[in-house]
Protein backbone atom coordinates (compact mmCIF):
# COMPACT_ATOMS: atom_id res chain seq x y z
CA UNK A 1 0.00 0.00 0.00
CA UNK A 2 2.95 2.46 1.20
CA UNK A 3 4.60 1.71 -2.48
CA UNK A 4 1.05 2.65 -4.19
CA UNK A 5 1.19 5.25 -2.55
CA UNK A 6 4.01 6.73 -3.10
CA UNK A 7 3.38 5.79 -6.99
CA UNK A 8 0.36 7.32 -7.30
CA UNK A 9 2.15 10.57 -5.74
CA UNK A 10 5.39 10.25 -7.82
CA UNK A 11 2.77 10.48 -10.92
CA UNK A 12 0.51 13.02 -9.45
CA UNK A 13 3.80 14.88 -9.70
CA UNK A 14 4.95 14.14 -13.04
CA UNK A 15 1.42 14.66 -14.06
CA UNK A 16 1.67 18.28 -12.31
CA UNK A 17 5.25 19.42 -14.05
CA UNK A 18 3.32 17.86 -17.33
CA UNK A 19 0.64 20.55 -17.03
CA UNK A 20 2.43 22.84 -15.82
CA UNK A 21 4.86 22.88 -19.15
CA UNK A 22 2.04 22.51 -21.44
CA UNK A 23 0.49 25.95 -19.93
CA UNK A 24 -2.41 24.50 -18.26
CA UNK A 25 -1.71 25.60 -14.64
CA UNK A 26 -3.42 27.80 -12.20
CA UNK A 27 -4.60 30.36 -14.68
CA UNK A 28 -4.80 32.82 -11.97
CA UNK A 29 -0.62 32.04 -11.82
CA UNK A 30 -0.63 32.59 -15.66
CA UNK A 31 1.69 35.02 -17.71
CA UNK A 32 0.75 35.94 -21.26
CA UNK A 33 2.80 34.01 -23.74
CA UNK A 34 3.75 35.39 -27.19
CA UNK A 35 1.04 34.84 -29.59
CA UNK A 36 -1.52 33.51 -27.09
CA UNK A 37 -2.56 37.44 -25.72
CA UNK A 38 -6.20 35.77 -27.09
CA UNK A 39 -6.02 33.57 -23.37
CA UNK A 40 -6.17 36.74 -21.64
CA UNK A 41 -8.76 38.91 -23.71
CA UNK A 42 -11.82 40.00 -23.18
CA UNK A 43 -14.33 40.05 -26.63
CA UNK A 44 -13.98 42.64 -28.88
CA UNK A 45 -15.47 45.49 -28.47
CA UNK A 46 -15.66 45.43 -24.90
CA UNK A 47 -13.24 47.14 -22.09
CA UNK A 48 -10.98 46.33 -20.33
CA UNK A 49 -9.00 44.64 -23.60
CA UNK A 50 -7.28 42.20 -21.44
CA UNK A 51 -8.11 40.37 -17.99
CA UNK A 52 -4.33 40.74 -16.84
CA UNK A 53 -2.49 43.90 -17.36
CA UNK A 54 -0.02 43.78 -19.91
CA UNK A 55 3.02 46.11 -20.75
CA UNK A 56 3.71 47.36 -23.94
CA UNK A 57 6.86 49.14 -24.59
CA UNK A 58 6.20 52.15 -27.23
CA UNK A 59 8.68 54.72 -28.73
CA UNK A 60 6.86 58.08 -28.85
CA UNK A 61 7.74 61.65 -30.49
CA UNK A 62 7.41 64.13 -27.45
CA UNK A 63 5.45 67.09 -28.15
CA UNK A 64 6.23 70.50 -26.59
CA UNK A 65 3.01 70.73 -24.92
CA UNK A 66 3.03 67.43 -23.74
CA UNK A 67 4.74 67.72 -19.93
CA UNK A 68 4.89 63.93 -19.76
CA UNK A 69 3.16 60.83 -21.18
CA UNK A 70 4.00 58.79 -18.43
CA UNK A 71 2.02 60.43 -15.81
CA UNK A 72 -0.03 62.79 -18.57
CA UNK A 73 -4.03 62.46 -17.36
CA UNK A 74 -5.21 60.54 -20.82
CA UNK A 75 -2.25 58.17 -20.34
CA UNK A 76 -4.00 57.02 -16.98
CA UNK A 77 -7.37 57.51 -17.84
CA UNK A 78 -6.91 55.19 -20.87
CA UNK A 79 -4.80 52.62 -18.81
CA UNK A 80 -7.45 51.74 -16.49
CA UNK A 81 -10.14 51.94 -19.34
CA UNK A 82 -7.94 49.05 -21.55
CA UNK A 83 -5.69 47.48 -18.55
CA UNK A 84 -3.23 48.12 -20.66
CA UNK A 85 0.49 49.47 -19.16
CA UNK A 86 2.22 51.62 -21.75
CA UNK A 87 6.37 52.07 -20.75
CA UNK A 88 7.03 55.26 -22.83
CA UNK A 89 10.53 55.93 -24.27
CA UNK A 90 9.87 59.15 -25.65
CA UNK A 91 12.37 60.63 -28.10
CA UNK A 92 12.22 64.75 -29.19
CA UNK A 93 10.53 65.78 -32.16
CA UNK A 94 14.43 67.72 -33.31
CA UNK A 95 16.35 64.18 -34.15
CA UNK A 96 13.56 61.72 -33.74
CA UNK A 97 13.67 60.28 -37.14
CA UNK A 98 17.63 59.92 -36.53
CA UNK A 99 17.14 58.08 -33.34
CA UNK A 100 14.07 55.66 -34.89
CA UNK A 101 16.97 54.87 -37.65
CA UNK A 102 19.05 53.76 -34.85
CA UNK A 103 16.75 51.81 -33.01
CA UNK A 104 15.76 49.58 -36.08
CA UNK A 105 19.21 49.10 -36.88
CA UNK A 106 20.22 48.31 -33.51
CA UNK A 107 17.12 45.40 -33.53
CA UNK A 108 16.40 46.34 -29.69
CA UNK A 109 12.81 47.27 -30.71
CA UNK A 110 9.91 48.32 -29.24
CA UNK A 111 6.60 47.06 -29.07
CA UNK A 112 4.87 49.73 -30.84
CA UNK A 113 6.24 52.75 -32.86
CA UNK A 114 3.95 55.64 -32.09
CA UNK A 115 3.58 58.92 -33.36
CA UNK A 116 6.74 59.29 -36.34
CA UNK A 117 6.55 60.14 -40.14
CA UNK A 118 7.87 57.49 -42.26
CA UNK A 119 7.14 57.76 -45.89
CA UNK A 120 5.76 54.61 -47.51
CA UNK A 121 8.64 53.83 -49.44
CA UNK A 122 10.29 53.02 -45.84
CA UNK A 123 7.26 51.32 -44.28
CA UNK A 124 7.50 48.84 -47.28
CA UNK A 125 11.01 48.48 -46.65
CA UNK A 126 10.84 47.88 -43.33
CA UNK A 127 7.66 45.45 -43.49
CA UNK A 128 9.68 43.70 -46.46
CA UNK A 129 12.54 43.18 -44.01
CA UNK A 130 10.05 41.46 -41.14
CA UNK A 131 10.44 44.81 -38.53
CA UNK A 132 6.85 45.78 -38.47
CA UNK A 133 4.06 43.39 -38.75
CA UNK A 134 1.35 43.27 -41.45
CA UNK A 135 -1.73 44.48 -39.38
CA UNK A 136 -4.59 43.66 -42.42
CA UNK A 137 -5.90 40.57 -40.96
CA UNK A 138 -5.18 41.95 -37.30
CA UNK A 139 -7.44 44.87 -38.04
CA UNK A 140 -10.21 42.73 -39.56
CA UNK A 141 -10.33 40.51 -36.13
CA UNK A 142 -9.72 43.02 -33.62
CA UNK A 143 -10.31 46.82 -35.63
CA UNK A 144 -14.20 47.24 -35.27
CA UNK A 145 -13.35 51.10 -35.43
CA UNK A 146 -10.84 51.31 -37.50
CA UNK A 147 -12.56 49.87 -40.55
CA UNK A 148 -15.41 51.95 -39.58
CA UNK A 149 -13.06 54.52 -40.16
CA UNK A 150 -12.19 52.87 -43.60
CA UNK A 151 -16.13 52.76 -44.56
CA UNK A 152 -16.28 56.08 -44.20
CA UNK A 153 -13.46 57.00 -45.34
CA UNK A 154 -11.97 54.06 -48.31
CA UNK A 155 -9.52 56.28 -50.25
CA UNK A 156 -7.56 55.88 -46.23
CA UNK A 157 -7.67 52.48 -46.38
CA UNK A 158 -6.28 52.28 -50.39
CA UNK A 159 -3.69 54.79 -49.56
CA UNK A 160 -2.79 52.64 -46.60
CA UNK A 161 -2.74 49.27 -48.17
CA UNK A 162 1.07 48.36 -49.65
CA UNK A 163 1.57 45.79 -52.97
CA UNK A 164 0.38 42.91 -51.92
CA UNK A 165 -2.55 43.92 -49.67
CA UNK A 166 -0.18 44.56 -46.05
CA UNK A 167 -0.91 47.33 -44.04
CA UNK A 168 2.05 48.69 -42.02
CA UNK A 169 1.28 51.59 -40.41
CA UNK A 170 -2.05 53.58 -39.15
CA UNK A 171 -2.87 57.14 -39.41
CA UNK A 172 -4.05 59.54 -37.37
CA UNK A 173 -7.31 61.07 -38.59
CA UNK A 174 -8.14 64.85 -38.29
CA UNK A 175 -11.30 65.40 -41.32
CA UNK A 176 -10.51 69.03 -40.26
CA UNK A 177 -13.40 70.73 -43.40
CA UNK A 178 -11.78 74.30 -43.99
CA UNK A 179 -7.88 72.37 -44.13
CA UNK A 180 -9.54 70.14 -46.96
CA UNK A 181 -9.76 73.53 -49.07
CA UNK A 182 -6.85 75.78 -47.41
CA UNK A 183 -5.80 77.52 -50.86
CA UNK A 184 -8.29 80.68 -50.48
CA UNK A 185 -8.31 83.97 -51.79
CA UNK A 186 -9.87 86.30 -49.15
CA UNK A 187 -11.53 89.65 -50.13
CA UNK A 188 -12.39 93.17 -47.90
CA UNK A 189 -15.84 93.32 -48.69
CA UNK A 190 -16.42 96.75 -47.04
CA UNK A 191 -13.96 98.21 -49.67
CA UNK A 192 -16.05 96.66 -52.86
CA UNK A 193 -19.05 98.13 -51.54
CA UNK A 194 -17.40 101.76 -50.85
CA UNK A 195 -16.29 101.52 -54.43
CA UNK A 196 -19.74 99.97 -55.10
CA UNK A 197 -17.69 96.97 -56.91
CA UNK A 198 -19.47 93.49 -56.85
CA UNK A 199 -17.69 90.43 -55.68
CA UNK A 200 -15.36 89.52 -58.49
CA UNK A 201 -16.10 85.94 -60.31
CA UNK A 202 -13.56 85.82 -62.75
CA UNK A 203 -9.61 86.52 -63.20
CA UNK A 204 -10.61 89.23 -65.46
CA UNK A 205 -12.85 90.91 -62.89
CA UNK A 206 -10.35 90.04 -59.95
CA UNK A 207 -7.94 92.29 -62.15
CA UNK A 208 -10.22 94.90 -62.23
CA UNK A 209 -11.14 95.05 -58.38
CA UNK A 210 -7.35 95.10 -57.92
CA UNK A 211 -6.90 97.91 -59.99
CA UNK A 212 -10.15 100.02 -57.98
CA UNK A 213 -8.07 98.82 -54.79
CA UNK A 214 -5.01 100.49 -56.04
CA UNK A 215 -6.24 103.67 -57.70
CA UNK A 216 -9.56 104.77 -55.39
CA UNK A 217 -8.67 105.45 -51.90
CA UNK A 218 -10.82 102.43 -50.31
CA UNK A 219 -9.67 102.57 -46.95
CA UNK A 220 -10.29 106.58 -47.29
CA UNK A 221 -7.36 108.54 -45.51
CA UNK A 222 -6.41 110.15 -48.72
CA UNK A 223 -3.16 108.16 -48.82
CA UNK A 224 -1.51 105.57 -51.65
CA UNK A 225 -0.99 102.81 -49.14
CA UNK A 226 -3.30 100.30 -50.04
CA UNK A 227 -2.05 96.66 -50.99
CA UNK A 228 -3.88 95.18 -53.74
CA UNK A 229 -3.27 91.51 -53.11
CA UNK A 230 -0.50 90.14 -51.31
CA UNK A 231 0.33 86.21 -50.39
CA UNK A 232 3.29 84.36 -49.19
CA UNK A 233 4.60 80.40 -49.53
CA UNK A 234 5.92 80.70 -46.09
CA UNK A 235 2.19 80.68 -45.09
CA UNK A 236 -0.50 77.56 -44.73
CA UNK A 237 -2.39 77.94 -48.18
CA UNK A 238 0.10 80.87 -49.51
CA UNK A 239 1.27 81.03 -52.48
CA UNK A 240 1.00 82.69 -55.77
CA UNK A 241 1.47 78.89 -57.61
CA UNK A 242 -1.71 77.68 -55.64
CA UNK A 243 -4.11 80.69 -55.07
CA UNK A 244 -3.90 82.20 -58.14
CA UNK A 245 -2.79 78.99 -61.04
CA UNK A 246 -5.74 76.97 -60.08
CA UNK A 247 -7.75 79.04 -62.75
CA UNK A 248 -5.79 77.99 -65.89
CA UNK A 249 -5.16 74.30 -64.19
CA UNK A 250 -5.05 72.01 -61.46
CA UNK A 251 -1.94 73.18 -59.54
CA UNK A 252 -2.53 71.04 -56.26
CA UNK A 253 0.48 69.80 -53.75
CA UNK A 254 -1.82 68.53 -51.23
CA UNK A 255 -0.72 65.28 -51.97
CA UNK A 256 2.11 64.84 -55.03
CA UNK A 257 2.89 68.20 -56.04
CA UNK A 258 1.71 69.79 -59.04
CA UNK A 259 1.20 66.47 -60.46
CA UNK A 260 -2.05 65.68 -61.99
CA UNK A 261 -3.92 62.23 -62.83
CA UNK A 262 -5.19 62.61 -66.63
CA UNK A 263 -7.55 59.39 -67.29
CA UNK A 264 -5.16 57.34 -65.15
CA UNK A 265 -1.89 59.08 -67.25
CA UNK A 266 0.44 60.90 -64.66
CA UNK A 267 1.08 64.43 -65.92
CA UNK A 268 2.93 68.03 -64.65
CA UNK A 269 0.92 71.03 -64.07
CA UNK A 270 3.91 72.96 -64.77
CA UNK A 271 5.30 72.13 -68.54
CA UNK A 272 1.87 73.05 -70.15
CA UNK A 273 0.35 75.26 -72.31
CA UNK A 274 -1.86 76.69 -69.28
CA UNK A 275 0.70 76.85 -66.57
CA UNK A 276 2.20 78.98 -69.34
CA UNK A 277 -1.17 80.77 -69.57
CA UNK A 278 -1.68 81.51 -65.86
CA UNK A 279 2.12 83.07 -65.31
CA UNK A 280 1.51 85.70 -67.94
CA UNK A 281 -2.00 86.42 -66.11
CA UNK A 282 -0.04 87.13 -62.68
CA UNK A 283 2.97 88.68 -63.74
CA UNK A 284 0.56 91.04 -65.67
CA UNK A 285 -0.99 91.37 -61.95
CA UNK A 286 2.53 92.19 -60.48
CA UNK A 287 3.76 94.60 -63.30
CA UNK A 288 1.25 97.08 -62.56
CA UNK A 289 1.82 96.75 -58.87
CA UNK A 290 -1.11 95.22 -58.23
CA UNK A 291 0.80 92.30 -56.21
CA UNK A 292 2.69 93.28 -52.92
CA UNK A 293 6.58 92.13 -54.19
CA UNK A 294 7.23 90.71 -50.83
CA UNK A 295 4.72 88.11 -52.00
CA UNK A 296 7.86 85.41 -52.83
CA UNK A 297 9.90 86.46 -49.42
CA UNK A 298 8.31 87.35 -46.58
CA UNK A 299 7.69 85.16 -43.41
CA UNK A 300 5.14 84.63 -41.51
CA UNK A 301 5.08 87.33 -38.83
CA UNK A 302 5.82 90.02 -41.56
CA UNK A 303 2.88 88.56 -43.17
CA UNK A 304 0.99 88.94 -40.18
CA UNK A 305 1.67 92.79 -40.23
CA UNK A 306 0.50 93.50 -43.57
CA UNK A 307 -3.25 93.84 -43.47
CA UNK A 308 -3.60 97.00 -41.00
CA UNK A 309 -1.16 99.64 -40.28
CA UNK A 310 -1.58 102.64 -38.06
CA UNK A 311 -4.71 101.11 -37.37
CA UNK A 312 -6.05 101.41 -40.97
CA UNK A 313 -7.11 98.64 -43.02
CA UNK A 314 -4.25 98.07 -45.85
CA UNK A 315 -4.97 94.98 -47.46
CA UNK A 316 -7.77 94.38 -50.20
CA UNK A 317 -7.01 90.53 -50.78
CA UNK A 318 -4.94 87.79 -49.49
CA UNK A 319 -4.11 84.14 -50.23
CA UNK A 320 -4.25 81.83 -47.02
CA UNK A 321 -6.11 79.50 -45.28
CA UNK A 322 -7.30 81.96 -42.86
CA UNK A 323 -7.55 85.62 -42.38
CA UNK A 324 -5.49 85.51 -38.83
CA UNK A 325 -2.30 84.36 -40.97
CA UNK A 326 -2.34 88.33 -42.09
CA UNK A 327 -3.92 90.43 -39.65
CA UNK A 328 -2.76 90.27 -36.16
CA UNK A 329 -6.14 91.55 -34.94
CA UNK A 330 -8.07 88.21 -35.30
CA UNK A 331 -7.79 87.28 -31.58
CA UNK A 332 -8.29 90.99 -30.37
CA UNK A 333 -11.45 93.22 -30.03
CA UNK A 334 -10.92 94.57 -33.18
CA UNK A 335 -13.26 92.52 -35.35
CA UNK A 336 -12.57 94.60 -38.68
CA UNK A 337 -11.12 90.77 -39.84
CA UNK A 338 -13.94 89.34 -39.29
CA UNK A 339 -15.63 91.49 -42.86
CA UNK A 340 -13.01 89.35 -45.00
CA UNK A 341 -15.10 86.87 -47.03
CA UNK A 342 -13.58 84.52 -49.04
CA UNK A 343 -13.94 84.17 -53.04
CA UNK A 344 -15.48 81.44 -55.13
CA UNK A 345 -12.45 80.44 -56.98
CA UNK A 346 -12.16 82.51 -59.74
CA UNK A 347 -13.18 81.29 -63.13
CA UNK A 348 -10.28 81.63 -65.77
CA UNK A 349 -10.28 82.44 -69.50
CA UNK A 350 -11.04 78.93 -70.77
CA UNK A 351 -13.56 78.07 -67.63
CA UNK A 352 -11.76 76.12 -64.97
CA UNK A 353 -12.94 77.14 -61.77
CA UNK A 354 -11.28 74.97 -59.01
CA UNK A 355 -10.33 74.84 -55.25
CA UNK A 356 -7.40 72.63 -54.63
CA UNK A 357 -8.62 69.83 -52.42
CA UNK A 358 -7.11 67.12 -50.12
CA UNK A 359 -8.83 64.34 -50.19
CA UNK A 360 -6.81 62.68 -47.46
CA UNK A 361 -7.76 63.87 -43.97
CA UNK A 362 -4.10 62.74 -42.30
CA UNK A 363 -2.94 64.82 -39.73
CA UNK A 364 0.83 64.45 -38.57
CA UNK A 365 1.53 61.34 -40.24
CA UNK A 366 0.37 58.30 -42.18
CA UNK A 367 2.13 55.79 -39.72
CA UNK A 368 1.38 56.82 -36.40
CA UNK A 369 0.95 53.24 -35.06
CA UNK A 370 3.23 50.71 -35.87
CA UNK A 371 2.95 47.30 -34.47
CA UNK A 372 6.70 45.84 -34.74
CA UNK A 373 8.27 42.36 -34.76
CA UNK A 374 9.48 42.47 -31.15
CA UNK A 375 6.09 42.30 -30.22
CA UNK A 376 4.31 39.73 -28.38
CA UNK A 377 1.15 40.67 -27.90
CA UNK A 378 -0.16 42.31 -31.39
CA UNK A 379 -3.68 41.56 -31.25
CA UNK A 380 -3.69 43.54 -27.63
CA UNK A 381 -1.93 46.03 -29.13
CA UNK A 382 -4.46 46.43 -32.01
CA UNK A 383 -7.27 46.76 -29.91
CA UNK A 384 -5.51 49.40 -27.82
CA UNK A 385 -4.97 51.50 -31.06
CA UNK A 386 -8.32 50.69 -32.69
CA UNK A 387 -9.72 52.08 -29.23
CA UNK A 388 -7.91 55.45 -29.63
CA UNK A 389 -9.89 55.52 -33.16
CA UNK A 390 -13.13 55.85 -31.18
CA UNK A 391 -15.13 58.80 -31.02
CA UNK A 392 -15.62 59.49 -27.28
CA UNK A 393 -11.93 58.41 -26.59
CA UNK A 394 -10.43 60.80 -29.60
CA UNK A 395 -12.10 63.83 -27.82
CA UNK A 396 -10.50 62.71 -24.77
CA UNK A 397 -7.23 62.19 -26.20
CA UNK A 398 -7.03 65.57 -27.69
CA UNK A 399 -9.40 67.88 -26.03
CA UNK A 400 -9.36 66.53 -22.16
CA UNK A 401 -11.63 65.79 -19.59
CA UNK A 402 -15.31 65.59 -20.17
CA UNK A 403 -17.57 68.96 -18.36
CA UNK A 404 -14.22 70.17 -17.77
CA UNK A 405 -12.60 71.08 -21.28
CA UNK A 406 -15.51 70.06 -23.64
CA UNK A 407 -18.80 69.09 -23.04
CA UNK A 408 -20.90 66.63 -25.28
CA UNK A 409 -23.71 67.75 -26.42
CA UNK A 410 -24.83 64.78 -28.71
CA UNK A 411 -27.23 67.57 -30.88
CA UNK A 412 -29.93 67.63 -28.19
CA UNK A 413 -29.61 71.53 -27.39
CA UNK A 414 -31.17 73.46 -30.11
CA UNK A 415 -29.89 77.27 -28.87
CA UNK A 416 -26.78 75.72 -29.75
CA UNK A 417 -26.34 75.32 -33.97
CA UNK A 418 -22.76 73.57 -34.68
CA UNK A 419 -20.97 74.52 -37.38
CA UNK A 420 -22.86 72.76 -40.20
CA UNK A 421 -26.02 74.52 -38.84
CA UNK A 422 -27.13 71.72 -37.16
CA UNK A 423 -27.69 71.18 -33.70
CA UNK A 424 -24.24 70.77 -32.37
CA UNK A 425 -22.67 67.61 -31.05
CA UNK A 426 -20.40 69.11 -28.70
CA UNK A 427 -18.83 72.09 -27.08
CA UNK A 428 -15.18 73.16 -26.36
CA UNK A 429 -14.92 75.04 -23.36
CA UNK A 430 -11.00 75.63 -22.91
CA UNK A 431 -8.20 76.12 -25.73
CA UNK A 432 -6.09 72.98 -24.73
CA UNK A 433 -3.27 74.47 -27.15
CA UNK A 434 -2.20 77.21 -24.88
CA UNK A 435 0.75 76.19 -23.30
CA UNK A 436 2.24 73.21 -21.44
CA UNK A 437 -0.47 70.98 -19.74
CA UNK A 438 -0.74 66.98 -19.04
CA UNK A 439 -4.22 66.19 -19.48
CA UNK A 440 -4.37 65.63 -23.75
CA UNK A 441 -1.77 63.93 -25.66
CA UNK A 442 -1.64 66.96 -28.31
CA UNK A 443 -2.28 65.28 -31.41
CA UNK A 444 0.49 62.54 -30.78
CA UNK A 445 -0.32 58.67 -32.24
CA UNK A 446 -3.90 57.96 -33.36
CA UNK A 447 -7.29 59.68 -33.43
CA UNK A 448 -9.85 60.12 -35.79
CA UNK A 449 -12.07 63.47 -35.87
CA UNK A 450 -14.30 62.72 -38.73
CA UNK A 451 -15.87 65.58 -40.71
CA UNK A 452 -19.02 65.34 -39.13
CA UNK A 453 -17.45 65.54 -35.56
CA UNK A 454 -16.03 69.03 -36.73
CA UNK A 455 -19.08 70.28 -38.07
CA UNK A 456 -20.71 69.54 -34.84
CA UNK A 457 -18.68 71.49 -33.04
CA UNK A 458 -20.92 73.95 -31.13
CA UNK A 459 -20.62 77.53 -33.35
CA UNK A 460 -19.46 80.06 -30.70
CA UNK A 461 -19.55 83.04 -32.13
CA UNK A 462 -18.25 85.05 -29.60
CA UNK A 463 -15.07 83.30 -28.81
CA UNK A 464 -14.26 81.04 -31.82
CA UNK A 465 -15.90 83.42 -34.47
CA UNK A 466 -12.44 82.84 -37.06
CA UNK A 467 -13.19 78.93 -36.68
CA UNK A 468 -16.69 79.42 -37.24
CA UNK A 469 -16.33 81.76 -40.22
CA UNK A 470 -13.68 79.04 -41.78
CA UNK A 471 -15.84 76.67 -41.62
CA UNK A 472 -19.15 78.40 -43.79
CA UNK A 473 -16.60 80.29 -45.90
CA UNK A 474 -15.11 76.93 -47.00
CA UNK A 475 -18.99 75.16 -47.46
CA UNK A 476 -19.87 78.53 -48.97
CA UNK A 477 -17.08 79.22 -51.15
CA UNK A 478 -15.13 76.55 -52.09
CA UNK A 479 -17.18 73.24 -51.32
CA UNK A 480 -19.32 73.48 -55.00
CA UNK A 481 -15.41 73.52 -56.96
CA UNK A 482 -13.12 71.29 -54.90
CA UNK A 483 -11.41 69.23 -57.36
CA UNK A 484 -12.10 66.11 -58.79
CA UNK A 485 -11.05 62.57 -57.25
CA UNK A 486 -9.99 61.06 -60.40
CA UNK A 487 -7.80 64.06 -60.94
CA UNK A 488 -5.59 63.78 -57.41
CA UNK A 489 -2.70 61.41 -57.72
CA UNK A 490 -2.73 59.37 -54.72
CA UNK A 491 -0.51 58.78 -52.22
CA UNK A 492 1.70 56.53 -53.27
CA UNK A 493 3.93 53.48 -52.48
CA UNK A 494 7.79 53.01 -54.10
CA UNK A 495 10.52 50.63 -54.55
CA UNK A 496 13.94 51.56 -52.63
CA UNK A 497 15.27 52.03 -55.71
CA UNK A 498 12.26 54.20 -57.31
CA UNK A 499 12.39 56.39 -54.21
CA UNK A 500 16.56 57.00 -54.50
CA UNK A 501 16.03 58.42 -58.05
CA UNK A 502 13.18 60.46 -57.09
CA UNK A 503 14.55 62.25 -54.57
CA UNK A 504 17.47 63.32 -57.11
CA UNK A 505 15.25 64.18 -59.85
CA UNK A 506 12.19 65.77 -57.63
CA UNK A 507 14.99 68.29 -55.89
CA UNK A 508 16.50 69.51 -59.06
CA UNK A 509 13.07 69.97 -60.83
CA UNK A 510 11.63 71.22 -58.30
CA UNK A 511 14.02 73.75 -57.35
CA UNK A 512 13.98 74.79 -61.03
CA UNK A 513 9.97 75.72 -61.86
CA UNK A 514 10.19 77.56 -58.46
CA UNK A 515 13.05 79.81 -59.63
CA UNK A 516 11.39 80.10 -62.91
CA UNK A 517 7.99 80.53 -61.68
CA UNK A 518 9.16 83.52 -59.68
CA UNK A 519 11.28 84.74 -62.79
CA UNK A 520 8.61 84.79 -64.91
CA UNK A 521 6.59 86.19 -63.01
CA UNK A 522 8.32 89.13 -61.84
CA UNK A 523 10.02 89.90 -65.10
CA UNK A 524 13.64 88.84 -64.71
CA UNK A 525 12.64 86.46 -67.34
CA UNK A 526 10.84 87.07 -70.80
CA UNK A 527 8.16 84.13 -70.92
CA UNK A 528 7.38 84.66 -74.06
CA UNK A 529 11.29 84.52 -75.36
CA UNK A 530 12.01 81.65 -73.07
CA UNK A 531 8.97 79.22 -72.32
CA UNK A 532 10.51 76.54 -75.40
CA UNK A 533 13.57 76.87 -73.63
CA UNK A 534 12.46 75.86 -70.07
CA UNK A 535 10.15 73.12 -71.68
CA UNK A 536 13.64 71.61 -72.91
CA UNK A 537 15.31 72.44 -69.61
CA UNK A 538 12.98 70.46 -67.39
CA UNK A 539 13.19 67.39 -70.33
CA UNK A 540 16.48 67.61 -69.87
CA UNK A 541 16.70 67.91 -66.11
CA UNK A 542 15.11 64.34 -66.21
CA UNK A 543 10.86 64.78 -66.23
CA UNK A 544 9.95 62.29 -68.46
CA UNK A 545 11.48 59.86 -66.22
CA UNK A 546 10.42 61.39 -62.88
CA UNK A 547 7.02 60.84 -64.83
CA UNK A 548 7.61 57.59 -65.63
CA UNK A 549 8.93 56.25 -62.13
CA UNK A 550 5.12 58.37 -60.83
CA UNK A 551 3.60 56.25 -63.42
CA UNK A 552 5.11 52.47 -62.86
CA UNK A 553 3.99 53.01 -58.82
CA UNK A 554 0.89 54.19 -59.53
CA UNK A 555 0.10 51.19 -61.98
CA UNK A 556 1.32 48.76 -59.23
CA UNK A 557 -0.88 50.40 -56.48
CA UNK A 558 -3.72 50.13 -58.38
CA UNK A 559 -2.78 46.64 -58.47
CA UNK A 560 -2.40 45.62 -54.98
Amino acid sequence: MKKTMAQLLCALFVLTVLLSACGKGDPAEKTPEAGSSESTETPVGTYPITKEKVTLKVLVVGHPRVEDFSTNEFTKWYEEKTNVHIDWEVVPSDGAEQKLNLVLASGDLPDIIFGFNLTQTQLMIYGEQGLFQDMSKLIEQYGPNTKKMFADLPQIKDAITAPGGKIYALPQINACYHCSMRYKIWIYKPWLDKLGLSVPKTTDEFYEVLKAFKTKDPNGNGKADEIPFATTPKTTGGGLEYNLMNSFVYSNNYVQNKLILNNGKIEAAYNKPEWRQGIEYIHKLYSEGLIAPESFTMDNNQYKTIGIKNNEITLGASGSSGVAAFTPTVFGEDRRWAEYIALEPLKGPNGLQNAAWNPYPVSASWSSFIITSANKYPEISMRWADGLYDEQTSIRNVFGIEDTNWKWLGGKDPQKIGMNGKPALWERLVNMNAGVQNITWQQVGLSYRSAEFWGGEYADMENNLDQVLLYRETERAMEPYKQPLDTIVPPLYFTNEQASELADLSKTIDDYVTEMFARFVIGDADIAKEWDNYVRTLDNMGLQRYLKIYQDAYDSNMKK
